[in-house]
C-alpha cells in the first residue's frame, strides 16, 4: 500500500476528529521513526508521551511475543499470572500508602474511575479542578477539562465540577464546601503549557485537604514512570494523593490505564459498580511488566533527570540567543518552550528536516521524547531548532 493509499483511506473511513500531519509513520526504534519512504525522525512527541521506554523496546516486543502465543485474553472474573505480576510491580513503585489497584486502557478512563471512587467514598458530588488542566476527553474527564473548546459543543456536562485558578491555595480552600468529595489535579500542567507548581503548592494543597476532609487525587497520567526524572512527579514535592491517576507510558506503547488509591478507599466500590471487558488483558500485562522492569533495570527516572538537564542547558542557550524565545521550563524530560508567537510553522519545518514535535498552546513547543533518546540526539533537536529559529529572526529582519 503506498502512501496516498493509506492517506486516502483514513480520510474516508476514519473520523476527523485528529489535527494530521502530512507524514505516514510505519517503523520505530528507541528514540527514532521512520515514514514509508524511509526518512528518519527523532521522536520527541513519544507518541504523546506513551513511549518512554523507546519504541519497539526488545525486551516489550519480547514479552508480547510470549503472550501472544500463550493467553491473550482473561476477563477480569477470572484470575490470571500476568495480572498479579503487574499488580505487584506496580505496588513496588508507586507510594507505599497506595496499594490498591483498578486497570483500565486510558488516561482518561483512569481518571473516570478515580471521579467515580471519591464519590462513592466519600458521599459527595463535587469535584474541585484547576483552570487550564486537562483530564481527558469522556464524559467525566470532560467534565474535570478545563478548555471550553473541548467543553462547549458536549454541554450538558456531568454536574459537581467546578474550576478554580491553579497554583491559588486560597480560592481552591474558598471553593471547597460541605459537597466537595475531592481536588483533581496535575502535579505538572502538561496541555495547560508544562506549568510547573510553585514551591510549597503541593505539600499545602495536601494539609488542606486533611483539615478539610477532602480527598486528593493526582492526575499523572503524562507525568508517571519517570517523565519528570522521578518514577512519580509527585515524589519531587513528597506529597503522596489518595488517588493516583497513571496511563500513557506503563505498558510500552499498548493501552492502559491505571487508578491506585488507599486500600480503604478502594474499597468501597462493590461488586459490579465499575468494571471493564479488557480490565488487566494478559497482552496488555506482559507488556507492562517487561516496560516496567526496563525503566528500573536501564535507570530510565535518573537519565530523564540528567538528559533533561541537558536539554533545558541547551534550549536557554537557544534563548539567549534568540529574543523570540520567551521561556524555557520543566522537569526530566517533560519540557515546554514557550515563543512570542505562534509555533505551527516551527512544528512543521521541524517535521521537515527530521525531528517532531507537539505544542502545548499556540506558542508553547512541547518536548516529551523517549527517556532512551541519546545527548547525540537531543545536539541534532536543538541544531535543527536553532536553523529554523536563525531562518525565522533573519526573515523578520527583511519584512
Amino acid at each position: 500500500m503506498n502512501e496516498q493509499e493509506v492517506i486516502d483511506i483514513e480520510r474516508r473511513l476514519m473520523a476527523n476528529v485528529y489535527a494530521k500531519r502530512p507524514v505516514t509513520l510505519n517503523r520505530g526504534r528507541g528514540a527514532l521513526v521512520w515514514d514509508i519512504h524511509g526518512k528518519e525522525y527523532i521522536d520527541c512527541t513519544g507518541s504523546y508521551g506513551v513511549c518512554i521506554v523507546g519504541h519497539s523496546h526488545p525486551k516489550v516486543v519480547e514479552a508480547i511475543k510470549r503472550q501472544a502465543e500463550t493467553l491473550i485474553s482473561c476477563h477480569g472474573s477470572f484470575y490470571n499470572d500476568e495480572r498479579s505480576k503487574l499488580l505487584q510491580k506496580i505496588v513496588q513503585i508507586t507510594p507505599k500508602s497506595l496499594n490498591k489497584i483498578f486497570l483500565g486502557n486510558s488516561g482518561a478512563e483512569s481518571v473516570e474511575c478515580a471521579i467515580k471512587l471519591a464519590r462513592k467514598f466519600s458521599g459527595s458530588p463535587e469535584i474541585i479542578a484547576m483552570m487550564t488542566a486537562f483530564h481527558g476527553k469522556t464524559m467525566g474527564a470532560l467534565s474535570a477539562t478545563w478548555n471550553k473548546k473541548y467543553r462547549e459543543p458536549f454541554k450538558p456536562l456531568v454536574p459537581g465540577f467546578k474550576h478554580v485558578p491553579p497554583d491559588n491555595l486560597e480560592k481552591i480552600r474558598g471553593a471547597i464546601t460541605e459537597k466537595t468529595a475531592a481536588i483533581l489535579v496535575e502535579p505538572i500542567r502538561g496541555e495547560g503549557g508544562v506549568r510547573i507548581p510553585p514551591k510549597g503548592f503541593l505539600q499545602e494543597l495536601r494539609e488542606i485537604c486533611d483539615e478539610e476532609d477532602v480527598l486528593l487525587i493526582f492526575d499523572e497520567v503524562q507525568t508517571g514512570f519517570g517523565r519528570t526524572g522521578k518514577m512519580f512527579a509527585c515524589e519531587h514535592w513528597g506529597v503522596t494523593p489518595d488517588i493516583l491517576c497513571l496511563a500513557k507510558s506503563v505498558a510500552g506503547g499498548l493501552p492502559l490505564g491505571i487508578t491506585i488509591a488507599k486500600e480503604n478507599i478502594m474499597s468501597s466500590f462493590k461488586l459490579g459498580e465499575h468494571t471493564s471487558t479488557f480490565s488487566g488483558n494478559p497482552l496488555v500485562c506482559a507488556a507492562a511488566c517487561a516496560a516496567i522492569d526496563v525503566m528500573v533495570e536501564e535507570r530510565l527516572p535518573e537519565r530523564a533527570a540528567s538528559h533533561g538537564r541537558y536539554f533545558k542547558e541547551k534550549l536557554k542557550e537557544l534563548q539567549a540567543r534568540y529574543n523570540i524565545v520567551r521561556e524555557v521550563r520543566g522537569l526530566g524530560l517533560m519540557i515546554g518552550v514557550e515563543f512570542r508567537f505562534d509555533i505551527l510553522n516551527i512544528i512543521l519545518q521541524s517535521m521537515d528536516k527530521g525531528v517532531l514535535v507537539l505544542d502545548a498552546g499556540r506558542n508553547i513547543l512541547r518536548f516529551l521524547p523517549p527517556l532512551v533518546i541519546e545527548k547525540e540526539q537531543i545536539d541534532k533537536v536543538i541544531s535543527v531548532l536553532g536553523t529554523i529559529l536563525e531562518e525565522g529572526e533573519n526573515e523578520q529582519l527583511r519584512s
